[in-house]
C-alpha cells in the first residue's frame, strides 16, 4: 500500500499500519447500523404517513456521505497499491486447504457435517506432529478415516483450489472476471 493511506507505528518504526483499509472495514459497521436503523423504523409504520418517517433523512444523508468518502479513499488506495505476487504465494499454507480437504470426503460420501469435524481431527494430527495437514501420509490421513482416497494429495494444490469455485461469486478466474463485468456493466448504468 503506498504511503498515503498508511502510517507508522509509535512503537516499531518499520512498521507500517494500513489505516485507510482498516477505517474501510470499520466503515461497514456504520453503515450497517444505519440500514438496521431504518429497517426497524419502516418495519411497524401503518398504512399513514407518521413522524418517525423524518428521521429517515438524516440516516440516509449519513450514509451518502459516507458512500462518497469510501469510493474516494478506495479508488485512491486500490490506484496506489501494489501485488506482491511471489510474496503472497509464500504466504500460503496449507491449512487454508482445510476445507478442500473436506470436500473431497464430500465428494466421496461423507456428510459436511461429519467431514468438517474429521479435518478438525486431521489438524490436530498435523499440529501434534509439529507438522503440515500436506506432509500428514496417507497412512496417517486414513487413521482417522478409512475413507480417504489414495489420490487425496492432489488436493493440496491452490490454484486448483481457487479454480474449483466457479458458481457465481466464487474465486475462479472465470468466476471474478464475471463479476468484473457485471460491475462494468451496472457502473455504466448509472
Amino acid at each position: 500500500m503506498s504511503d498515503a493511506y498508511c502510517t507508522g507505528s509509535s512503537l516499531m518504526p518499520q512498521k507500517r499500519n494500513p489505516d485507510c483499509a482498516e477505517l474501510l472495514r470499520g466503515a461497514a459497521g456504520g453503515a450497517l447500523g444505519r440500514v438496521v436503523s431504518i429497517m426497524a423504523t419502516l418495519k411497524s409504520l401503518p398504512m399513514t404517513y407518521n413522524k418517525d418517517l423524518q428521521d429517515d433523512k438524516r440516516l440516509l444523508f449519513a450514509a451518502i456521505d459516507d458512500a462518497s468518502d469510501i469510493v474516494q479513499l478506495s479508488t485512491g488506495l486500490i490506484a496506489t497499491m501494489s501485488v506482491d505476487v511471489a510474496a503472497m504465494r509464500a504466504d500460503l499454507a496449507p491449512e487454508m486447504l482445510a476445507t478442500d480437504l473436506a470436500d473431497h470426503l464430500v465428494r466421496l460420501g461423507v456428510p459436511f457435517r461429519e467431514a468438517h469435524h474429521i479435518i478438525g481431527s486431521v489438524v490436530k494430527l498435523a499440529d501434534d506432529n509439529k507438522t503440515t495437514i500436506d506432509k500428514l501420509s496417507l497412512a496417517d490421513l486414513r487413521s482417522i478415516d478409512e475413507r480417504f482416497a489414495d489420490n487425496v494429495e492432489t488436493v493440496f494444490d491452490f490454484d486448483t483450489s481457487v479454480e474449483s469455485r466457479n458458481s457465481t461469486g466464487g474465486t475462479s478466474k472465470r468466476a471474478v472476471q464475471q463479476q468484473i463485468e457485471n460491475m462494468l456493466v451496472q457502473c455504466k448504468k448509472k
